[in-house]
């Protein structure tokens, strides 16, 4: 049987309302109230403590969330992070509707917790659930640097555009602390590697020295993810990303610098979204980006259930409308996985939101002289390391 853990209420700082077994664990786990309060864990001697706004006036605990929008504390909703001792940090792909074969992750699991996020069910891989340990039980690659360093030296290595942020976001809340992204970064600068960064946070400005020199050599372009201007809708939808605003922001400052810088509608959601993408193609054009780019939404395995209860918290009213024009885009279903069509959608809805995309391209002069800014490959060079023998030529 396929148990869900009921929504958690006020849970406004997470994306998942739900954290069910992954689907390749032998038992199933869920919670159920049996009537007594948890204790405060964060109280030293493990007694309820009481905190502000949490009661009501006779005395009794509120059912909503405290003063931080977060519901009742229970240990799945604070964020930990394990050590990822992978022994490779080049990842290879052969899909045809990708512009990339290779790509590098510092992370796994995001803490941006974005709703409808593609990649939750890669979670069920480490035995974990896609819905609430995704954003909440992550791993770091903190040897990722160097075991980049080791595959570039190797004889047999070519260069070609290396991804980042294909599966969970680089510029995640717990890069700041680790820099395993900006360790990534400085090897490829050192080694004069071309790399391309997909992100939805303004985190990435931290690193806007290293990327502007990287930019000056034709090794770098960013995309910034824009799902919505709407900041009450991305705070629900993108609970720990970056405000619509500061991503705007993010690409002035990019562009200013000299970083080529896309515009991502990824994803555009039918009947939430997708009445917004004018107005985002508009405000990432004045704001410097030089493309844009769009992707359906994508819900396979877990993710469909996932942003369905997320619909049904956050947008009631809009859920059947969502779901329809979804199905509407995917030949009935939710989501196919055939190369192509599982990136763009098919049918009349899918159509009219690539046209639009595309006439507002035209219009805002998007793409024009500059589609698929080609980064350099000629320059790849491994740097000398104490004790190489240096080329007399």
């Amino acid at each position: 049987m396929d148990h869900t853990a009921p929504p958690k209420k006020g849970a406004t700082r997470r994306g998942a309302q739900s954290n069910a077994t992954g689907r390749f664990e032998q038992l199933t786990r869920w919670e159920e109230s049996d009537g007594w309060e948890r204790p405060d864990w964060d109280s030293p001697s493990g007694t309820p403590s009481p905190r502000k706004g949490s009661t009501n006036k006779d005395g009794s605990r509120k059912s909503g969330p405290n003063e931080d929008g977060l519901a009742d504390w229970s240990p799945s909703s604070a964020t930990t992070v394990a050590l990822d001792a992978s022994r490779t940090v080049l990842t290879r792909n052969r899909s045809p509707d990708l512009p990339f074969d290779r790509s590098v992750n510092a992370y796994r699991g995001c803490e941006h917790g974005c709703a409808y996020c593609f990649a939750r069910p890669t979670h069920a891989y480490l035995g974990l659930s896609p819905g609430l340990d995704f954003e909440t039980r992550l791993s770091a690659k903190p040897n990722a640097p160097a075991q980049l360093e080791r595959e570039l030296r190797k004889s047999r290595y070519r260069p070609a555009p290396i991804a980042m942020g294909t599966n969970t976001d680089p510029y995640q809340p717990i890069e700041g602390r680790l820099g395993i992204t900006r360790g990534l970064l400085e090897v490829l600068s050192a080694f004069n590697h071309p790399v391309s960064i997909t992100t939805k946070s303004a985190a990435i400005t931290r690193d806007l020295p290293l990327l502007t020199d990287m930019a000056a050599r034709g090794l770098v372009q960013v995309g910034i993810s824009v799902t919505s201007l709407d900041r009450d809708l991305s705070r629900t939808l993108e609970p720990r990303a970056s405000p619509p605003a500061a991503r705007l922001s993010a690409i002035h400052r990019l562009a200013e610098a000299g970083v080529p810088t896309t515009v991502m509608l990824a994803p555009v959601i039918p009947g939430l979204t997708d009445m917004e993408i004018e107005r985002i193609l508009t405000a990432a054009a004045a704001a410097g980006a030089t493309d844009a780019a769009h992707i359906l939404l994508r819900l396979p395995l877990e993710v469909a259930p996932l942003f369905t209860e997320w619909l049904e918290r956050h947008a009631p009213t809009r859920k059947d409308r969502v779901l329809s024009l979804t199905r509407q885009c995917r030949d009935g279903a939710l989501y196919q996985s055939e190369f192509g069509p599982r990136m763009t959608g098919k049918g009349p809805v899918a159509e009219a939101i690539g046209q639009r995309v595309a006439l507002a391209k035209r219009r805002l002069g998007l793409g024009e002289g500059f589609r698929r800014f080609t980064l350099r490959l000629d320059r790849f060079a491994p740097p000398a390391r104490l004790g190489d023998q240096l080329s007399l030529f």
